[in-house]
């Protein structure tokens, strides 16, 4: 069976949409796959079961990326096709069945619109496949010793961050006397790129030495994975490495203001999120709002209230993990 996967550009949506394609690999054994995605998220493909190849959608003037990728499956008669971008391409290819999501914005949980493609409910929950090198590399890096708590303090837009001092504060609450996790180490998560660097920057800057492993742009997405299953904490802004980290199964905190929980927030058992207390459409009517502001919404996130909910989640997990 031959199957064309695609999917997001965006690596939180791509990682959203690996429980279905999980999905498809168990419920049809021996099927070979083609993942069609953007370049950021092509990493996260890696490792899939069965995997033919990886078509990184590297968008084009005039939609020429949809060409490409017509170009590079028309000679395929796939026996499957996904499109979870709801793109005209479906239609124009060999296939015997085919699923494509509907376009525009629906309520509800991404996860819950993504299992409606194929008739899933409850959806699949995300999933990271990884291998033994990556694992490997985690553990150099994350060594055994005291317990980790990842911090990500990134994400696509200003908007969607937390300030520096409040992550630096976060982690001194959690670690300290008293703290849900004392004594811990701390590990700074952030992807390639100038961008990530320079918001990553003043947490690492602030953040005792001694205590301190900076991961950023130091990982693939895979190895990141690995790593961030070794953290007893994750917590970070609303981004792909908070899917990611929820998905390889780190007990995640999520950080929210601008875009929305019940839309985006990190999925499974070991997941929870902390919202500002100023909603969003409050801040939109508020004189002189701009959309291009760099965290007049997050300000309204105060560090106490994540401690709360991330002392919550550890509590919560401790009996599953004592067990």
């Amino acid at each position: 069976m031959r199957i064309l996967f695609v999917t997001a550009t965006r690596i939180g949506d791509a990682v959203l949409s690996t429980g279905l394609l999980d999905h498809l690999i168990r419920a049809h054994p021996g099927a070979r796959v083609t993942v069609a995605c953007g370049p950021a998220a092509a990493g996260l493909f890696a490792h899939v079961p069965g995997l033919d190849r990886v078509i990184p959608m590297e968008k084009r003037e005039f939609r020429g990326h949809w060409w490409s990728l017509w170009a590079a499956s028309v000679r395929t008669r796939w026996d499957l096709v996904v499109d979870l971008r709801g793109s005209a391409l479906s239609w124009l290819l060999r296939a015997r069945r085919r699923a494509v999501m509907g376009g525009g914005r629906r309520p509800g949980h991404r996860l819950v619109q993504l299992g409606a493609v194929l008739g899933l409910d409850p959806p699949p929950l995300p999933v990271v496949w990884t291998a033994a090198a990556d694992h490997a590399r985690a553990a150099m890096l994350l060594p055994p010793g005291p317990p980790v708590i990842g911090l990500g303090p990134t994400a696509n837009w200003p908007g969607k961050v937390w300030a520096p001092e409040r992550f630096v504060a976060l982690f001194d609450r959690l670690a300290g006397a008293g703290g849900a996790l004392p004594g811990a180490r701390v590990a700074v998560f952030a992807g390639p790129g100038e961008a990530e660097a320079a918001m990553a920057a003043p947490v690492l800057a602030a953040l005792p030495r001694g205590r301190m492993i900076d991961l950023t742009g130091r990982l693939t997405l895979t190895e990141a994975a690995a790593a961030l299953s070794r953290c007893a904490l994750y917590v970070g802004n609303d981004s792909g490495l908070m899917h990611l980290a929820a998905a390889a199964g780190a007990p995640t905190v999520g950080l929210f203001g601008p875009s929305p929980p019940e839309e985006y927030a990190p999925c499974g058992p070991h997941a929870a999120v902390a919202r500002t207390r100023v909603p969003m459409a409050e801040l939109i009517a508020a004189p002189g709002y701009d959309h291009r502001s760099t965290g007049s919404l997050m300000g309204s996130l105060p560090v106490e209230d994540v401690v709360e909910v991330a002392s919550g989640l550890l509590a919560r997990l401790a009996p599953a993990a004592a067990q």
